[in-house]
């Protein structure tokens, strides 16, 4: 006998919708949770990103409580407090076995049943065995629902090979930009800047020990904040070609580019090769995150990282909409969040 559940579902041409759907009860290795808290990540914002995969249940930021294992679902009990990927790889394969575990078949091919947005969903077998995690005491529902974002941010700053010293660039200072600030001064960064055409958030950024500028005469405010020498790590966090020229045009030399965001499908990026070869600039891209790069991000989130003041917005799951469109406005939201067992 199953269950039902509420669901947020993004449905083809960009309306939100919340429905019951049916469950049926976990199989073996599998895990029926009922969950708490959602975040929303940007990404889920980006029309030409989520209409592709219309229609489909929203949500991959939750923490949950477990309300019954299936067979041989491992060391889980009911009543368990967790963080649930939406992914998981196979741990075996050669592009796991490289570290590379966004490129596995598997990870691919995992996702929760209907999503994370919802008040109860089915976790597969595949995720349970490699990302899940038990939520220590200390770390509350608000807390876990940065365990994912946070992940990419630690894989992101991994790759950029951020090191101590390093004058580091974040353009971009929404949620996903405050956490590489964050993440990139405990690196040890001598110096980081924000970039954000937002007032609000350049001086959440200014709140963080960062110095923060807006886009106008960007390269001009990165060779003086530097003298004359440009950002050794440039973090770029819009999915914009203007963004990249930008990093472009603030890089130092033997600089690296990050690109945390993708560029839409049919949008070129006319990459300046004369310039950057000779610089030797290292343009570097991450997506998403994997098992290693969680528990990190539960490890810091434990250790006290002060992610609580990112907070600005939070929703019962009937308004799941509103907070969608409170996230896709880019003004002065940082952190949203859905409780699926409000209304």
């Amino acid at each position: 006998m199953g269950v039902s559940a509420r669901a947020a579902f993004y449905e083809p041409g960009g309306a939100i919708d919340v429905r019951e759907v049916d469950l049926r009860e976990p199989a073996a290795g599998e895990l029926l949770v009922r969950i708490a808290a959602c975040g929303i990540c940007p990404g889920e914002t980006m029309r030409w990103y989520v209409e592709r995969k219309a229609p489909f249940g929203l949500g991959h930021e939750p923490v949950a409580v477990i309300e019954a294992c299936g067979r041989d679902a491992g060391p889980f009990g009911a009543g368990e407090r967790v963080y649930v990927h939406h992914h998981a790889p196979c741990l075996s394969c050669r592009s796991c076995l490289r570290g590379d575990h966004v490129q596995c078949a598997a990870w691919r091919a995992t996702r929760l049943t209907p999503g994370g947005m919802a008040t109860r969903a089915i976790v597969p077998a595949e995720i349970a065995a490699a990302d899940v995690l038990p939520l220590p005491d200390g770390v509350d529902d608000d807390t876990g629902t940065f365990i994912e974002p946070l992940a990419t941010v630690v894989k992101s700053v991994r790759r950029a090979r951020v090191r101590r010293g390093d004058r580091v660039l974040v353009i971009g200072l929404g949620v996903m930009g405050l956490l590489h600030v964050m993440l990139a001064q405990r690196a040890g960064a001598g110096i980081v800047v924000g970039c954000d055409t937002v007032a609000a958030r350049r001086s959440r950024a200014l709140e963080l020990g960062a110095h923060a500028f807006d886009a106008a005469g960007l390269a001009d405010k990165m060779s003086e904040a530097t003298d004359g020498d440009g950002a050794d790590v440039v973090i770029v966090g819009p999915g914009s070609a203007a963004a990249i020229d930008a990093a472009v045009s603030c890089v130092a030399r033997g600089g690296t580019i990050l690109l945390f965001t993708a560029l839409p499908p049919d949008v070129p990026w006319p990459m300046p090769v004369h310039d950057l070869y000779f610089k030797d600039v290292s343009v570097i891209t991450s997506y998403s995150a994997g098992p290693d790069d969680t528990r990190e991000a539960l490890r810091l989130l434990e250790s006290g990282l002060p992610v609580k003041p990112l907070i600005t917005h939070r929703f019962g799951l009937d308004d799941a909409a509103e907070a969608y469109r409170t996230v896709s406005a880019a003004g002065e939201a940082l952190k949203v969040i859905v409780y699926p067992q409000q209304a």
